[in-house]
Order: structure tokens, then sequence, then C-alpha cells
């Protein structure tokens, strides 16, 4: 009986250890959250270092790219690849707007119109599937006016977001007031360290130096990751419980 018993057990715990399924963060969103190749090195997207902010219960699967808006994302097939993959208890994180703006046909949406629509799109859908969406407007771009402050360069994007939100009520990170607040407190030199900025012969692959206010350096990307965190830790999104602890 003893050893009929530890069998029964030995299946039961092989049962469930093929059962489990760690919980997914969905990452939908243009290259200040992309994962960057080798080649695009010092440059990184805070969504490519975002797992390293969570056990390994939780799966950070990041499907932003450069370029992208609501939009083209939509229509080239990547929200399909991300929906087919959402289970229930899985996360969504949402950020577009830096590239709607953009006036070609193939990634503009209007403010109110087709921006709001796809994001209501991403949103329903999710839920549809039992995931959780996590709305978000885009971060802000280092562009300091002569006082000292930032201008605001996403202009009715971040207002139709926020719109969605409220009427949706998702969870909602306003990035761009977290990092507007944080560049402008380190002021027009220090805020570099966040952004691309370097000068030429450092990078082989890059000999032309840079000097980039939209895109993030490792500092920055770490540091924006971590607003993000310490937002979802404010709204008690359940995802915090599996937070690595410092």
């Amino acid at each position: 009986m003893k050893i009929i018993s530890l069998i029964l057990t030995l299946f039961w715990f092989a049962s469930s250890i093929e059962d489990f399924r760690a919980t997914h963060v969905f990452m939908i969103g243009d290259s200040t959250m992309a994962n960057k190749p080798e080649r695009n090195l010092p440059e990184y997207g805070w969504g490519q270092v975002l797992n390293h902010f969570f056990t390994d219960a939780i799966v950070v699967d990041n499907h932003a790219k450069n370029g992208r808006s609501s939009k083209s994302f939509i229509d080239e097939g990547s929200w399909e690849k991300v929906i087919t993959q959402v289970q229930k208890g899985d996360y969504v994180i949402i950020q577009f707007g830096h590239n709607d703006q953009k006036s070609d046909t193939a990634r503009y949406t209007g403010p109110f119109d087709t921006y709001q629509d796809n994001l209501k799109r991403f949103i329903n859908e999710t839920k549809e599937k039992g995931g959780i969406p996590i709305l978000c407007t885009s971060i802000v771009r280092r562009l300091f006016n002569e006082n000292g402050t930032l201008r605001d360069s996403h202009g009715d994007y971040l207002t139709g977001v926020k719109q969605v939100a409220n009427e949706t009520g998702v969870y909602f990170i306003d990035m761009e007031a977290k990092t507007r607040k944080l560049v402008e407190s380190m002021g027009q030199e220090k805020s570099k360290q966040l952004y691309l900025f370097f000068e030429s012969g450092i990078y082989p692959h890059r000999p032309e130096g840079k000097e980039d206010n939209t895109h993030l350096s490792q500092l920055g990307a770490f540091t924006i990751a971590g607003l993000a965190v310490e937002e979802m830790k404010a709204l008690d999104i359940p995802l915090v419980k599996q937070l690595v602890e410092k």
C-alpha cells in the first residue's frame, strides 16, 4: 500500500508540474519599450529590462517593436500573434502614441478616433481572453524649453489614452507624467544619462555617436521600468506580489 501511495503521490506531483504555467506579461508598444539587438547597443527599451524586477513566476514577453503605431502593430499581424497567446490571468501592457503621430498612412491615427479605437480593441480582446490590460501613456521626450521645463510633444494623444482608461476602467499608468517629473528634476545635463547620448568613436558598430532625446540608455531603461513598477505597486496590481525583494 505504501508503494502504491508513493506512486500516486509522484504521479500527482508530476501532473501538477505539467499544469503549472507562469503568469505572462505581454508588452506591446514602440521602440521606447522594445528589446534591442546587440547592433543597437547601448540603446535599450524599458520593456527589455522589466523581467529583472520579477521572480521566475513571471515571464515578460516583450512584443514592442521599433517604429510601430497602434495601427501598424495591428495591420502587420503583431497583435494577432500576441492575443492568441494570452491566457487567463496574464497581463498586457499597452503603450503607443509616439508613432501614431506620424503623418504616413501606414502609422497615423487620429487621437480621438482610430487611436482610441485601437486601444479599446487591445483592452477588450485581452479581457475576452481573461487577461488584465494595463494602459500607459508614452514616456516623455527630452525636449527642454528655455525655462527648464519639458515641451509637450504628445498633445492630444495623452488625452486620448486617459479618456480610454477612464471609459474602460482598466489599470492606467501615466508614464508621461512620471518620466516628465523625473527628467525635469534631473535637469538638462544630468538627464542625458537616461537617453541615448554618446560621443563618436566609443562604439565600433556606431562610430558616429548619438544625441537622441527619445530613446533610452541602459540606465534610462532600468530607471523608467522602475517607475512603472512603482506605479504598479501604488495601484496594488496583483502582479507586484511577484516582485524580487531588494
